[in-house]
């Protein structure tokens, strides 16, 4: 019967791996930049007579869920709960390459970008949310167009909205570098879900799907946030459901961005339900004026790490 070792600390859990048939070796599970990492070193600690093996697959599956738990936390003010995800720091190459399918010059020049850790919420601000801030606040409760209020994501709100209600919270919005970064989580391809968005990962206008996409479905409305899968960093609806407004001004030439305030319009982000599939890709840069609400604009909240 194989003898294993293990041993838990903060933060941290220890668990045993085969080195060989014959040898056992500890392998310790830490987060570092909120990934998982394997350092394999034999040390002795508390020993545990291992009876079978799904006790090692119970402590690797444990190991996995406490690095998910150390990447998200819930934000609880005002009587709102939002659930945020940790997006660590890095580079990234921000705008689309001149190749990419309906790449628009906005699109460019592609620039290396450095992004410091912040916290996005994982989905886009909810009307169950918005409307406690307008309870709170005596602010007008926006129109949900008959579609359903509670978790849609709120509407017809503008720039100004948004930003009260970031602030409310304690919040900002998102710069587009950071929208960009955390919308890509490490992929360099036309959507998060690779070369292809299909309307069974994205609630877009599924008319006009993307190159060779197959047609999909139109449902000409919002729907409730997280009805798709996430991309690789825990961000839901990051493509469609509705377009995001972003912090700095808008600009043409993406290498000024996020600091350029040589504009009057504010950038909007990844597309919405009545869009094509091309304006839901992860470098796609829309915009308006801070007066302007629609029935396809949202937004979604960070904070500083």
């Amino acid at each position: 019967m194989p003898t294993m070792y293990v041993k838990n600390r903060r933060n941290s859990i220890k668990f045993i791996g085969f080195c060989s048939y014959q040898t056992l070796c500890l392998t310790e599970s830490l987060v570092l930049r909120n990934r998982l990492l394997f350092i394999y070193q034999p040390l002795p600690f508390i020993k545990i007579r291992m009876m079978n093996r799904y006790f090692l697959i119970s402590l690797i599956l444990l190991a996995i869920s406490g690095c998910a738990s150390l990447k998200e936390y819930t934000l609880n003010k005002n009587d709102v709960k939002m659930e945020f995800v940790k997006i660590p720091s890095g580079q990234f190459t921000m705008g689309s390459q001149s190749n990419e399918a309906y790449r628009d010059e906005t699109e460019g020049p592609i620039e290396i970008v450095t992004i410091k850790a912040f916290k996005m919420s994982k989905y886009e601000v909810t009307f169950k949310q918005y409307d406690l801030f307008c309870d709170n606040t005596g602010r007008m409760k926006p129109s949900d167009e008959g579609w359903g209020r509670g978790n849609n994501p709120v509407i017809n709100v503008t720039y100004t909205d948004a930003v009260a209600f970031a602030e409310w919270m304690g919040c900002r919005l998102p710069t587009e570098a950071e929208w960009e970064y955390a919308c890509r989580a490490e992929t360099t391809t036309p959507f998060n879900t690779g070369s292809h968005l299909t309307t069974k990962q994205s609630n877009y206008n599924g008319d006009y799907p993307y190159n060779d996409t197959i047609k999909g479905v139109y449902r000409k409305k919002t729907i409730p946030v997280g009805s798709f899968n996430s991309n690789n960093w825990g961000l839901y609806d990051m493509h469609g459901n509705v377009a995001e407004w972003c912090s700095n001004w808008y600009n043409k030439d993406i290498s000024t961005n996020p600091i350029s305030n040589n504009a009057s319009a504010k950038p909007l982000r990844g597309g919405n339900w009545d869009s094509e599939s091309w304006f839901c890709r992860s470098a796609s840069p829309g915009f308006h004026y801070l007066g302007y609400k629609s029935n396809s604009i949202g937004f979604r909240l960070v904070q500083n790490d």
